[in-house]
């Protein structure tokens, strides 16, 4: 019962919040970017909310039930991204446009803005699917109810909650959430520790390899891991829209020192509930009874006192819900500003723009929803990372550190990159299960298995950026110059 209540609770605050944040909501510009007024502490709850969600508390822990403290290097590559980021922070807020294909047309003309777009909504809509999944198995967990149901139910109060005040509600219900995830770990942990029977208990349950630098891995397939992370940091579009909402350069730039020491902590945190909860049901998910990626929401309500396990499913729940309205929001933006405003109606008004953003979150959500129903969050997880990582962190990176890429480089790097993804994706997927591959596509798919794919697809989209630009007649000036303040050379 006390679950039941306790996430009733956070949904009733969490609407209470959206709805006051929708009525302040007047032109496109507060629907897009919160009329860019955001202070520090709201960025950093927004910037931690939106990146620590499901592929976190889900994906995560299915990495670490199988690798242990070596699944680390899965957020490491978070990490390390941030401390890139704190130097483009403020350039980001210098641009000061919308979306990332505002940046891509800019630097690379028109067609960018398109292929952009795409590469998008197919990344950021197989990152909501497992909001929606993983809300779901938490619906579940607290009244019973079966999976699929939770899950519907979850999409559809996810879309209409991002359609009510788009970025405004998402990053005030943000700052709610980050509190209350942070005070769940605080209180989470320990217990669930002691319940294993401390840490010691915890060592002799496991295998010698979960507390290893790699675990099973080789450092090759770690850097699989790291990689697509730090490449989808580094060019995320959700983080750049919660830069242009800040309301100067100097908030983006201190906004991410909070982010840097809230991923340090929630990160590291979740890795080792993950790692400690799975000494607690180890037993159900080898026997298949249990799916490994819902090892934390399963530790909160069977593995520590209810008070605690119930507030902290409930901000695990909000987590998961503010992570889909994030990543739901963002590509809405783009099918909106960046291709029906910009090429179908330029000159809808506000109010015509407004409804046409509440729409697209529909559709956009209805086809997030029916990408839930794949297997494993984690494969999930990082083929979304591996197609924005590989179609659009080089060139957003390119626009701001190297003056020389072209529009041609531009173009090639961003289809590439995406083609490559999709297609290693597709090819795996005739791997056979077991045995010799017995079909051309079968022995394509086994090799291809072997192989992680962000390897292939960003050498592919890092080489076009390269060779293409430096094939092609060097950009002018006005293309790269809104990147550059006048100190820079």
């Amino acid at each position: 019962m006390i679950y039941g209540v306790v996430l009733l609770a956070i949904l009733a605050v969490m609407l209470a919040v959206g709805i006051r944040q929708a009525r302040k909501v007047k032109t496109s510009a507060d629907f897009l970017v919160a009329g860019r007024r955001l202070s520090v502490p709201v960025l950093v709850a927004t910037l931690l909310c939106s990146w620590i969600g499901a592929g976190s508390l889900f994906a995560g822990a299915e990495f670490a039930f199988k690798e242990g403290l070596a699944s680390l290097w899965l957020p490491a590559g978070g990490w390390a991204g941030l401390v890139v980021i704190y130097f483009l922070a403020g350039r980001a807020r210098k641009f000061a446009q919308f979306t990332i294909p505002d940046l891509l047309e800019t630097r690379y003309g028109t067609g960018a803005r398109v292929m952009g777009t795409l590469c998008i909504i197919v990344s950021y809509t197989a990152i909501v699917s497992y909001q929606f999944k993983a809300g779901g198995r938490i619906l579940q967990l607290a009244f019973g109810i079966g999976e699929e149901r939770g899950m519907l139910i979850v999409a559809c109060f996810v879309i209409a909650f991002t359609a009510m005040a788009g970025m405004s509600s998402v990053a005030y219900v943000d700052l709610v959430v980050g509190t209350v995830v942070t005070v769940g770990c605080l209180l989470m942990f320990p217990a669930l520790l002691d319940s294993a029977g401390g840490w010691s208990g915890v060592q002799q349950s496991l295998p010698a390899s979960h507390f290893t630098l790699f675990g099973t891995m080789s450092a090759f397939e770690a850097l699989g891991y790291f990689l697509p992370v730090f490449m989808l940091l580094l060019g995320n579009q959700s983080m750049y829209q919660k830069f242009f909402a800040a309301r100067s350069e100097r908030d983006a730039r201190l906004s991410v020192m909070g982010w840097i020491a809230g991923t340090l902590f929630l990160e590291t945190a979740i890795v080792g509930l993950a790692i400690v909860g799975g000494t607690l049901s180890r037993e159900s998910i080898e026997q298949g009874l249990l799916p490994s990626w819902s090892i934390i929401p399963y530790a909160a309500r069977h593995g520590v006192v209810p008070w605690i396990g119930a507030f902290f499913l409930g901000a695990i729940f909000a987590k998961v819900i503010s992570t889909g309205n994030n990543y739901l929001f963002s590509p809405a933006t783009n099918v909106v500003h960046d291709v029906y405003r910009r090429f179908i109606n330029p000159q809808a008004d506000d109010r015509t723009v407004l409804a046409a953003s509440r729409a697209t979150v529909v559709v956009l959500g209805i086809l997030a929803y029916l990408q839930g129903f794949q297997a494993s969050v984690l494969e999930t997880a990082v083929y979304a990372y591996d197609v924005y990582g590989a179609g659009i962190t080089p060139v957003v990176l390119a626009a701001f550190f190297w003056k020389r890429a072209t529009t041609a480089g531009g173009l090639a790097s961003i289809l590439a990159g995406t083609f490559v993804s999709v297609a290693w994706k597709i090819l795996a997927a005739f791997a056979p299960e077991g045995g010799a591959a017995s079909t051309p596509l079968e022995t394509l798919g086994g090799w291809t298995g072997d192989i992680p794919m962000i390897f292939p697809a960003l050498a592919a989209s890092l080489a076009c950026l390269i060779f293409v630009s430096l094939l092609t007649r060097p950009p002018e000036e006005k293309r790269w110059k809104p990147f550059y303040s006048s100190g820079d050379n």
